[in-house]
């Protein structure tokens, strides 16, 4: 029993880890393989809940090392990779404009931590999509003027620090059970997110998050009960 309930925390350091890993490979000028370890650590982030549901084990220090990880993981590193972008595009300070988002990522996992109302649903957008937003950009060409220019990833660093503590209504992508009328916008963000995927690789993250949004506001508009 003393093992079994230390595993979902040992899972979540692996988050950490990967992280930490995706840093160094920032700072040696690998942004591929830090956006690699963006997607690991959110695999391992939803594994460290369904390991924990699973097993039945709980630990008064996991919601809080769950956050601390994801600061690292999915704040802080893909702040750091559009500050390499951005060194690569312009100089002087704009670069440093990135590191709004992990300023804005600790916001959000602060008032997450500590907000009721969102168990079923999100309060504005969750670290993960802001940084699988940010890794999908490595993936587009370097001459393209949204995703790889100055005014471009100023206004995406800017835009995503909002979207984070934005008091924007979005979808948690976790079925409770598997009726459509439960999760209709849930499985339309599966089978969109899919259909972009095989169509565009991996450049596709951007475009996911933004039809993921785009739906999570159209659920809300339209009141259609999510359970």
């Amino acid at each position: 029993m003393m093992i079994k309930k230390h595993i979902p925390n040992t899972i979540t350091l692996g988050n950490l880890t990967c992280g930490c890993l995706g840093l160094v490979a920032c700072a040696k000028g690998d942004l591929k393989m830090a956006s690699y370890m963006i997607w690991l650590a959110a695999f391992l982030d939803f594994l460290d809940g369904f390991v924990a549901r699973m097993l039945n084990v709980s630990s008064p220090i996991g919601k809080e090392l769950d956050s601390l990880a994801d600061m690292v993981t999915f704040g802080l590193l893909p702040s750091y990779i559009l500050y390499s972008m951005l060194n690569r595009a312009t100089t002087g300070l704009w670069p440093y404009v990135a590191f709004i988002l992990a300023l804005f990522s600790a916001l959000r996992l602060a008032k997450f931590n500590i907000d009721e109302r969102q168990s079923n649903g999100f309060i504005g957008m969750p670290t993960p999509a802001s940084a699988f937003f940010v890794s999908g950009l490595v993936f587009w060409p370097e001459n393209n003027v949204v995703f790889h220019s100055m005014e471009g990833l100023v206004v995406i660093s800017l835009m995503l620090a909002f979207l984070l503590v934005a008091p924007l209504p979005v979808l948690a992508l976790k079925f409770k059970d598997f009726s459509i009328k439960n999760n209709f916008y849930r499985y339309l963000v599966v089978i969109v997110s899919a259909v972009l995927l095989v169509v565009l690789g991996l450049k596709s993250f951007p475009i996911i998050i933004m039809v993921y949004l785009a739906l999570s506001l159209l659920a809300a508009l339209t009141n259609k009960p999510q359970q």
